[in-house]
């Protein structure tokens, strides 16, 4: 665990974490950082806390003694988000620390009480509370509900003007030697800008309105410095990651690089011919693409390359009257993820019958994605040369629908 000074008192404990699936769910090929923070006044409060401490007092002292701060003293623990990666550790911290508050909103205070049980001190705030730690270390509290669960909450130190923003601005991605914007090299800035793609996809699109509205409450505050739960720390230039975040909410919604993803399946190789035909199509109108076929693709990286891409195409073929199971169900997931206004076109083989057009129609109208589709091209068995024709005719006009879509 590293130890880094974010301005005068207020410290971050930051560690990598892999070799887990986010959530249960979500590969994180490049690892993920867990970040809480210290704030020191005469009182001291601990914002959100990370997994990996276990319980041991002399654990607990080594990884602070350098900030000069005894868990024993720690008066506060400031839970903005009961998902466990955050607040995990509480039933650790109690077998060392009895005599603590914790502060949250209603929502995260009946959390509190059904996780780690009854006999936690709780304080539970609102809107614009405030919690004086004295040497002018002044936290106010802001909910931000649904980002992504209900009980959500930024908390403010106005002294420093530093937001700590819990999963609000994070991002995927290992921190090694640079923790803050203005230290990282483009490599490393380009790198945080794609995982936090990843990261917005996978885990706050379902929550895009509550996201944007939370953006909204980010702008009524006075920001110097910005403290998410993951990723790096932005003191250099907040604004650059409220506006990357206000793009993910627009890809979220329809908008997206100028990129089209192909995402595929074939059972014997008569749609693939179809797909290696589509991407000679589109790299002659230089426009980047991104094949994604299923099911060996995973469903993290499925689901932040669609997210990504202005234009998608849908290349897969008729199983047993529906369409193919794996590119059936990566469609439903985005559905049930929620992104939504996509244009997109498919094609697709069939054999002695079709019926993926209709189960694909089914999923888009259940999941109330609202995809603008250009007319679909359907060949019996391989595709022949009037197909290949069809199939670069709709292309073109996928190309000309997403122009208005783009967004860098």
């Amino acid at each position: 665990m590293k130890k880094i000074k974010v301005a005068e008192d207020i410290f971050m404990l930051t560690m990598n974490v892999e070799d887990m699936l986010f959530e249960g769910i979500w590969e994180i090929a490049n690892g993920v950082t867990l970040n809480s923070y210290i704030v020191k006044g005469d009182k001291t409060a601990i914002i959100d806390g990370v997994i990996g401490w276990d319980g041991v007092p002399e654990s607990l002292y080594k990884n602070l003694e350098n900030i000069d701060v005894n868990p024993k003293d720690i008066e506060y623990l400031i839970v903005n988000h009961m998902e466990p990666d955050h607040s995990g550790w509480i039933e650790s911290f109690k077998k060392i620390n009895d005599n603590f508050t914790i502060i949250c909103t209603d929502k995260a205070a009946k959390l509190v009480s059904s996780f780690y049980g009854d006999s936690i001190n709780i304080r539970v705030v609102k809107e614009g509370d405030r919690l004086d730690l004295g040497k002018g270390k002044i936290l106010t509290f802001h909910p931000a509900p649904n980002v992504h669960w209900p009980d959500t909450m930024f908390t403010y130190e106005s002294d420093t003007k530093t937001l700590f923003s819990c999963d609000m601005y994070g991002s995927f991605g290992r921190m090694v030697e640079h923790y803050f914007d203005d230290e990282m090299t483009p490599e490393e800035m380009e790198f945080f800008e794609m995982e936090g793609i990843r990261y917005y996809s996978n885990v706050m699109t379902t929550f895009t309105p509550m996201l944007k509205k939370a953006i909204e409450k980010t702008k009524e505050l006075d920001v110097n410095i910005i403290a998410p739960g993951h990723g790096p720390i932005y003191r250099k230039n907040p604004q650059d990651i409220i506006d990357d975040y206000t793009r993910f909410s627009k890809y979220a919604e329809g908008a997206g690089k100028n990129q089209i993803t192909i995402l595929w399946g074939s059972m014997y190789g008569m749609t693939e011919k179809a797909v290696k035909y589509a991407k000679e199509v589109i790299d002659k109108q230089g426009i980047k693409v991104n094949l994604l076929e299923m099911p060996l693709e995973s469903e993290s990286e499925m689901i932040a390359t669609v997210f990504k891409s202005a234009g998608i195409i849908i290349a897969a073929p008729t199983y047993e009257y529906k369409l193919f199971p794996p590119v059936a169900a990566a469609i439903d997931e985005l559905g049930r993820k929620k992104v939504s206004g996509k244009v997109a076109f498919r094609f697709g083989s069939y054999g002695w019958s079709g019926g993926a057009e209709k189960e694909l129609a089914e999923i888009i109208d259940r999941n109330k994605m609202k995809w603008d589709f250009v007319e679909s091209v359907e060949f019996e068995g391989s595709p022949k040369e009037e197909d290949f024709k069809k199939i670069e005719a709709g292309i073109f006009q996928l190309i000309e629908k997403m122009k208005e879509k783009i967004v860098e």
